[in-house]
């Protein structure tokens, strides 16, 4: 069957794929999720959920930089990659082992529609549609709860020297819409920031990732910016996939913390 994958490519699957290989980390969780565990051959050394996957497949290299060798030695039938996660090099050369379907995720409806492929590709439609299903009513249920709240503007931080943030068109910026963060850095997608503007914002996040913000982070930048300062999980507000169905719970509390 002809299938066309989130960046127009078109991708011939002759049976449902049985070898699977995923690059990355979100889609692997959401891979999990969706029933196909043995079904997966090959993962990224950043693939932690479920915590005891990494030890039962094999580790195909990173996000940024794979074994080619690793990837053809296991055989796969279908390779999983993003649009941002992994390069345009990584995509050619595992096209020159496999069919390729590569994600690009910056919204919810996005992140739907990449479940949906999956449920027809890998003969998942019930548990696809369950999944779809519930994090669309977790999504309604957020919005509406986040009625009686005011914008407040934001700038989450995902790096540190030099200070980067999350821009526009991220999924990121996406989910801090919904959380009705006004993030004031709109002019790129993953620019650096400098201190002085950090003091524009009514709240800096600090993400878990990529790089790994700690407490004493958090109270260095409160001393420096005099604004509020607040870390939170880069896990929920960047795995696009099965995790947005735990995401709302989470950005709730957030919330109710933040806004007290």
């Amino acid at each position: 069957m002809l299938y066309k994958d989130q960046i127009g490519r078109s991708i011939t699957i002759s049976k449902t794929p049985l070898r699977i290989i995923s690059l990355v980390p979100s889609i692997t969780e959401l891979l999990v999720d969706l029933g196909l565990e043995d079904q997966l051959m090959g993962v990224t050394k950043f693939c932690v959920h479920p915590h005891n996957l990494r030890r039962l497949k094999t580790v195909v290299g990173g996000t940024k930089n794979i074994s080619v060798e690793k990837i053809k030695a296991l055989s796969p039938d279908i390779i999983i990659a993003n649009k941002e996660e992994n390069t345009e090099e990584i995509v050619e050369s595992c096209e020159t082992i496999a069919s390729v379907y590569v994600s690009d995720i910056a919204s919810i409806a996005d992140c739907l529609e990449m479940i949906e492929d999956f449920g027809i590709l890998f003969s998942r439609q019930s548990e696809a549609s369950s999944i779809r299903e519930t994090i669309q009513s977790e999504v309604r249920a957020f919005t509406l709860k986040m009625k009686k709240y005011s914008t407040q503007k934001v700038v989450y931080l995902i790096w540190k020297k030099p200070y980067m943030a999350a821009g526009k068109d991220t999924f990121i910026d996406y989910l801090l819409r919904l959380n009705k963060f006004d993030n004031i850095l709109l002019e790129d997608r993953y620019p650096e920031i400098s201190i002085e503007r950090l003091r524009l914002a009514d709240i800096v996040l600090l993400s878990t990732e990529p790089f790994p913000f700690k407490e004493k982070d958090k109270v260095d930048l409160e001393s420096k910016i005099g604004r509020k300062v607040a870390l939170v999980d880069g896990e929920y507000f960047s795995w696009y996939g099965s995790r947005l169905s735990k995401a709302f719970d989470y950005f709730w509390t957030l919330q109710k913390k933040l806004r007290t």
